[in-house]
């Protein structure tokens, strides 16, 4: 029998979460098992390899390669400054000696008699990971990382830009279809995740930016505003690593999409509560979501409908789905019943299909392939 995946798009009140902490490359864990950390906390550190850069000495001087190392003026593993002399030919009689100063300020790794190139080595760069969020070490890598505990509120969203960050959360719009109101932006947002309706722009983020706000959060936009923003095109590769000033996080999609109800009112029954955020996004292969995790020390109380709904895994009836593909895009629905044999669609093609109950009430059969998993 056929089948069809569904993606699934977490958006829970409360669940408990193992984040994993590692450095690009081995490096020194400054935590223990147990110990409670915030968000900004730093776990792990290590030092980058500095970048090469090869100067041809033999060139740069005229002389033979083999003169190289008695040229020299530093020695391998020596420290040095920029523009400091780093080697001198010997000269006519002592005279019309040439010199050869350092491009940048490092260390000398190595010289060649055979090719007459210097090794430099810039500084290396530190590195540090912090928490990014607020919990406790469950779990220590040693010399890679941690695995960092916290419950809480879990958002996942279709679409980011710009790294982790922390902040406030803070109510810019008072319903899912709001749009954002460059006007009532100030700099009293400054080191608040807003969280905005339906549509954001280019000018308000840039002014976001200005005013120093951590993260904005809504629907939609469209990709030419992105564009704008961003300064470029963005490709396929992974999001995340966009020095923009802020995080940008879609929950919807691309263009004017209410904020689903659901997301919604979670975000604002935990307005002024600190939360952490990432824009990194990947489509493909190794799918990574933009999310916010917003810390809590207990489980909020649940209404009946929430408990049931916790109590449905997977695709199932009762569960919670959103449609992706027009001319419902966007909306949520419950799942009332799923056939088990593939019926015919418009397209001629016979797939799996859902009976579906949109939250105004109308009943539908879409592709399974339509649906996208809202998990508790």
């Amino acid at each position: 029998m056929s089948s069809a995946y569904v993606p699934g798009l977490t958006v829970s009140d409360f669940m408990e979460l193992k984040l994993e902490r590692r450095l690009p490359l081995k490096g020194k864990v400054v935590v223990k098992v147990g110990q409670k950390v915030s968000w900004n906390t730093v776990v792990a550190n290590t030092l980058l390899p500095g970048r090469v850069e090869l100067v041809n000495v033999a060139s740069k001087l005229g002389i033979a390669p083999e003169e190289v190392l008695q040229a020299m003026r530093r020695k391998e593993g020596e420290a040095f400054e920029k523009d400091e002399l780093l080697a001198q030919s010997k000269g006519l009689w002592g005279f019309f000696k040439s010199n050869l100063y350092s491009p940048i300020t490092g260390t000398l790794e190595s010289v060649s008699e055979v090719s007459g190139l210097a090794v430099l080595r810039a500084p290396a760069s530190p590195v540090e990971v912090n928490a990014y969020v607020n919990g406790e070490i469950a779990e220590v890598m040693e010399d890679e990382g941690v695995v960092v505990r916290t419950q809480g509120a879990f958002l996942q969203g279709i679409f980011g830009i710009g790294g982790e960050s922390a902040g406030e959360i803070c109510m810019f719009c008072k319903s899912p279809s709001e749009e954002t109101d460059i006007n009532a932006l100030s700099r009293e947002h400054c080191g608040k995740i807003l969280i905005g309706g339906s549509y954001t722009t280019c000018a308000f983020l840039k002014k976001a930016v200005e005013c120093g706000v951590k993260a904005v959060v809504v629907g939609g936009i469209s990709d030419r505003d992105l564009k704008d923003f961003l300064g470029y095109d963005l490709g396929v590769a992974i999001t995340g690593s966009e020095q923009v000033g802020l995080t940008l996080i879609l929950t919807e999609g691309f263009g004017r999409i209410n904020m689903a109800e659901r997301t919604f009112r979670l975000l604002q029954a935990n307005s002024g509560r600190w939360a952490s955020v990432s824009g990194a996004t990947q489509i493909r292969a190794g799918v990574i979501r933009p999310e916010i995790i917003i810390p809590l020390s207990e489980r909020p109380e649940r209404s009946e409908n929430a408990e049931k709904a916790e109590g449905v895994k997977g695709l199932a009836v009762g569960a919670a789905v959103r449609l992706i593909r027009e001319p419902h895009f966007g909306e949520l629905a419950e799942v009332v019943s799923l056939p088990p044999e593939p019926e015919l669609i418009p397209t001629g093609a016979k797939v799996r299909v859902a009976e579906l109950k949109l939250e105004g009430g109308e009943v539908m059969r879409l592709p399974r392939a339509n649906l996208e998993l809202i998990e508790n």
